[in-house]
């Protein structure tokens, strides 16, 4: 079975979730885990791409976050998932050149309808619509 890069999404999302808490684990160990080992060694590339793609350019990411953050927020006010949330659609939306940047916009925000509220859905696409208008320029 192949997965979608909706679901690779999603992996990626609970992986980067669970390092966030585990840092001195290899990724691949939760894949196994969350994954319950029914795909083998074998992992996505494009779940590779996502997870190491987020974690190398994390700073640059989250800078662009916190432009965006209203008058006295930080990343440290922003709950972990909505914050991950948010690297991802970035990270796709700067570093993957065949993904429209509307897609890594909805799906960002279906992650944000699963693992947050209604209130962090809107805060995510709030985000995420101003850094495209400047990615855009």
């Amino acid at each position: 079975m192949e997965l979608t890069r909706h679901h690779i999404r999603e992996l990626a999302f609970q992986t980067l979730f669970a390092l966030n808490t585990n840092e001195q684990t290899d990724w691949k160990d939760f894949y196994q885990v969350l994954t319950d080992g029914k795909y083998g060694d074998d992992y996505p590339s494009y779940l590779h791409q996502l997870i190491s793609g987020v974690l190398e350019n994390k700073s640059e990411i989250d800078k662009l976050i916190e432009k965006y953050l209203i008058s006295g927020w930080s990343l440290n006010r922003i709950a972990k998932t909505d914050l991950i949330i948010l690297e991802i659609a970035l990270y796709e939306m700067i570093y993957v050149d065949d993904m429209p940047a509307k897609v890594s916009i909805n799906e960002a925000i279906e992650l944000a309808k699963k693992y947050s509220d209604d209130r962090s859905r809107k805060f995510v696409n709030g985000i995420l619509s101003h850094a495209l208008e400047e990615l855009v320029k």
